[in-house]
């Protein structure tokens, strides 16, 4: 291990309760020990995941935020006796490990509630409404501070919460405060004066417009929050750790409006100013400790950083917030542990969070102790399978039911919360199995054959494994990507996996009765019926290193199309999008965090995009397009880069031992490639 990691693996305190070391895995929905959106229940999946991460040296542990009012049948959560005495006799396998476990303890969403079309349909049809309340009663699991906008839906507003609700959203976290300490957990986490949830709700302006108690002032607008720890403290002692999942600013412009890095703007919110009286307010009302980050659902890329978000992007408003208080502080997001190393050992933080590191790969801090770094399955910030939440214009969430069911898995680790699906069983009959391509999906193929027992063979037509996540990864700050590539290559490596580079493979016929797979990826859709197609250059051509030239047009605003333009813009390119759609990125499985930076990013820069407009013909130094009311749009442009989608390009395949993987089977992202060759690999 390298010697400036030292500081993240001392002890530190929050009260009475000693943290063995500094990491901290911060709470993801999904990962619950009482369930996520089903009737509660000590939650084994999520149990299996918790203790994994404790096994693997993590100090302190918070599973995935657990509702006191289950969204989902309307259970109060200190209720259900049953399951906390699951826990408990749980409790002191987790203990063996040395890690602390601290449950996460949330009031709910309020307007940030995800609202699908279902739910649009069944709060809209007063028949409906009446006959789903008792599982899900919308106009109660939405309610806020104050009549307000929902962030997803404009068909399912918020309505004022009640006093009498808010009274009975206190008790109940103390009661169940109260059984989880008599079970042996080791502490709880309020969520949250946070990421514009319902607690945040109360304490931020811009929603919060109460005339009462709980709105005006800024004690009253805080009141529900010191609310909550008082009656924790009165029912468990005050010797029982309390931690307080806290963004130090909101980073909001208004509903739906979230302010980027380094934009200049108004704060709607919480701004640095009375985050630093709030901090001291909330310490001195009870809480043990700040766990912190920014943002809110209107600017969820602060809590949820995709990649295009900088490195540590809340560690200094995290680190200034530490003046203000005398207990400690933990940042989470986008957080590398050199940096977060470096500011605890300077006395700056307290603890570092994590979070979907453990998905990708629950064993990073033992590689990192180990020294074996360069083993870390890394976690590439996309949101396919932990968090995809999408939503563009005219549609609410546009999420398949199971992934709303089913958060906390993950797109680079097929295994990561389905442990019943996904695992690897031994093979009693090894089989050499042909694989012919050698990008993500056909490695991936081989290291799950391989780890079962078989014998794979790779067949790749150029000379370096990747295929097409080569130029997927070639924008500047994917360097994420890049490090998954880089620990694929290395597991064919370290797993001896024989690789034939320079084989084009025409017929499977020759490899005879052994299994093969399939993974050639897809071809580029070409826009032959444009005049002038010829001309434009193709996304992954563009991304392989094919010049451009000052003025570019982008043709597509999907998510690859969007990207592409991104790179091109921070490259100082003067760069237009033209989509046919009526919103940039406009399809399913793109999360709202990754997706709304980006079209933020392009109004606030001024990068001109034209929707609903359709590409008519390819000139010299300009195209001519159709907008939406039918008139002839001319934008002038010395380089035209094409990225239309693709088409599956399936080698034929002869023989009923054959399976397709990846894009050749039909066209997807990321997770649906590992997924796909990961279930192929065990099928064999």
């Amino acid at each position: 291990m390298e010697t400036r990691f030292s500081p993240l693996f001392t002890p530190w305190k929050i009260g009475n309760c000693e943290i063995k070391n500094r990491f901290v895995l911060t709470s993801m929905g999904g990962t619950d020990l009482f369930g996520w959106m089903e009737p509660n229940h000590f939650d084994k999946a999520g149990a299996r995941f918790i203790l994994e991460v404790a096994k693997n040296n993590c100090g302190l542990v918070l599973p995935g935020c657990q509702p006191v009012y289950n969204p989902m049948f309307g259970q109060w959560l200190h209720k259900n006796k049953k399951m906390y005495k699951d826990l408990a006799e749980w409790m002191p396998e987790f203990h063996k490990t040395g890690a602390k476990l601290f449950v996460q303890l949330t009031a709910g969403f309020g307007r940030s509630f995800t609202v699908s079309e279902m739910m649009e349909t069944l709060y809209n049809n007063k028949a409906l409404r009446v006959l789903s309340k008792p599982f899900m009663d919308l106009g109660k699991i939405t309610a806020s501070a104050s009549p307000s906008p929902n962030r997803w839906s404009d068909k399912l507003p918020s309505r004022e919460m009640t006093k009498e609700e808010i009274a009975k959203f206190v008790e109940s976290f103390a009661l169940s405060a109260k059984q989880l300490k008599e079970a042996g957990v080791d502490g709880v986490e309020v969520h949250a004066v946070h990421e514009g949830y319902l607690l945040d709700q109360f304490t931020l302006g811009y929603v919060n417009k109460r005339t009462d108690e709980y709105g005006g002032s800024f004690e009253n607008r805080y009141r529900f929050a010191v609310d909550i720890v008082k009656a924790i403290k009165r029912e468990c002692g005050n010797d029982f750790p309390v931690s307080l999942r806290y963004s130090v600013i909101s980073k909001t412009k208004g509903f739906r409006q979230g302010a980027l890095p380094g934009e200049e703007y108004t704060e709607v919110g919480r701004d640095l100013e009375e985050s630093e009286k709030a901090a001291k307010y909330l310490q001195d009302a009870g809480y043990d400790m700040l766990n912190c980050d920014n943002g809110t659902y209107d600017a969820w890329y602060w809590a949820h950083p995709p990649i295009y978000m900088p490195e540590n992007c809340n560690l200094a408003d995290v680190e200034h917030i530490k003046q203000f208080v005398d207990i400690p502080v933990v940042c989470a997001g986008r957080m590398d542990p050199r940096t977060a190393a470096e500011s605890i050992e300077a006395g700056k933080l307290d603890g570092a969070g994590f979070a979907r590191n453990f998905l990708a790969d629950p064993e990073w801090i033992t590689k990192l102790m180990n020294g074996k770094e360069d083993e870390i399955r890394p976690c590439i910030l996309c949101h396919n399978g932990c968090f995809n939440m999408c939503h563009y214009k005219g549609v609410p969430n546009d999420q398949d039911l199971s992934d709303s069911l089913h958060l906390a898995r993950c797109a680079v680790n097929a295994e990561t919360m389905q442990y019943d699906k996904h695992y690897i069983k031994k093979t009693s009959k090894p089989k050499t199995v042909h694989i012919v391509g050698g990008g993500i999906g056909g490695m991936e193929a081989a290291r799950v054959l391989k780890l079962r027992g078989h014998n794979p063979v790779i067949y790749e037509k150029s000379d370096v494994l990747g295929g097409t996540f080569i130029p997927a990864s070639a924008e500047s700050y994917k360097g994420k990507l890049r490090d998954l590539l880089a620990w694929y290559r290395k597991q064919m490596k370290d797993l001896g996996i024989p690789v034939r580079f320079g084989q084009t493979i025409t017929s499977t016929a020759q490899f005879g009765k052994d299994p093969v797979i399939i993974a050639t990826g897809a071809v580029p859709r070409v826009l032959k019926n444009v005049p002038g197609h010829e001309k434009m250059i193709e996304a992954c051509d563009y991304l392989r290193g094919t010049p451009v030239g000052d003025k570019v047009a982008v043709i597509g605003g999907g998510l690859t199309g969007c990207e592409i333009a991104y790179e091109l813009a921070l490259g100082g390119k003067d760069v237009s999008i033209v989509e046919m759609k009526d919103d940039l990125v406009s399809q399913k499985g793109v999360c709202l965090a990754n997706s709304s930076y980006l079209r933020e990013w392009f109004d606030l820069h001024k990068v001109p995009v034209y929707l609903e407009t359709a590409l008519k013909e390819v000139k010299d130094g300009e195209i001519l397009c159709t907008g939406k009311d039918g008139k002839e749009i001319s934008i002038p442009c010395d380089s035209v880069i094409s990225s239309a989608g693709y088409i599956p390009a399936p080698l034929e395949a002869q023989g009923s031992n054959v399976y397709l993987v990846g894009d050749c089977k039909q066209v997807g992202n990321l997770r649906s490639v590992i997924w796909r060759a990961y279930e192929v690999a065990m099928k064999i």
